[in-house]
Parts: structure tokens; sequence; C-alpha cells
């Protein structure tokens, strides 16, 4: 069992600039096989672009969306986790801010990205959610 936000986020998560297009970002997630990434300007983090933001905030506002900038679809980051942290501490903080992806930081600068599934996986491997969590995407 996984004692540390370290072992069980994912390292080195996508992210890209507030100035690329939504259209740009909604084929890397694509490509990459991801239901987010983390928005930032060099190491500084800005915030958080989801699948659903890209259909909500980006697609159904109407507009083009390859001339419209990802940074005005951004979530805010409401809360962050270290990766020394553990995997409880995650999970509580996920209940309180109702969020289900946390952005890892290690001295202000993003390493990793933390999602409720990964909780499942490591928390209770038999539970439907671990189940769909660990299971290769359908294509």
């Amino acid at each position: 069992m996984a004692t540390k936000i370290r072992d069980i986020m994912t390292g080195s998560p996508t992210s890209v600039s507030p100035e690329l297009d939504i259209v740009t970002v909604a084929r890397a997630m694509r490509d990459e096989d991801i239901g987010a990434v983390l928005v930032a300007d060099g190491d500084e983090l800005r915030g958080l672009v989801t699948d659903r933001d890209l259909v909500v905030r980006g697609l159904a506002a109407g507009g083009d969306p390859s001339q419209a900038k990802i940074g005005g679809i951004t979530s805010s980051v409401t809360a962050t986790i270290g990766p020394e942290d553990s995997p409880q501490k995650a999970a509580q903080i996920m209940r309180e801010r109702s969020v289900r992806r946390l952005p890892v930081l290690e001295d202000g600068r993003p390493v990793g990205i933390v999602s409720i599934g990964d909780l499942a996986v490591e928390e209770d491997s038999g539970s439907a959610l671990a189940d769909i969590s660990a299971s290769r995407p359908n294509r």
C-alpha cells in the first residue's frame, strides 16, 4: 500500500500555455488519452482544464474554438497537494473541495496530478471505481 502521493500520482503531467487554442488542447488530450491538463506559464500553475471544461465552457459557449484561448476556460485550482503527502490527505481535500483531481506541487512547481480514480485504485482495488479507473480505455 502506497504511503505517499508520489507513489500513485501521474508524474510529469501535461501542461499547456494559456495562449493555446481550445482545439489544439483538445487534440493533445485525445492523443495522450488524458482527461485533464494543467495550464501554466512556465512553472507557475494557472489552472486546470478537463475534458468537461472543453465541452461545457468551450464548445457549448459558441464561437470558434480554434480562435478561443484555453486560458479563457481554465478552472481555478482551489487546492493542491505535495508529493510527500498521504493518499488519505488527498481524499480529504477532494471531499472538502468537491474536486476530482489535485495538482501535485513540489517547491511551487507542478510535478504531477492525482485523481479520485488513482485514490480508488490505491485504497480499494476491488471497488467499481477502481475497476473503471484501472481499465484500458475503449477505442
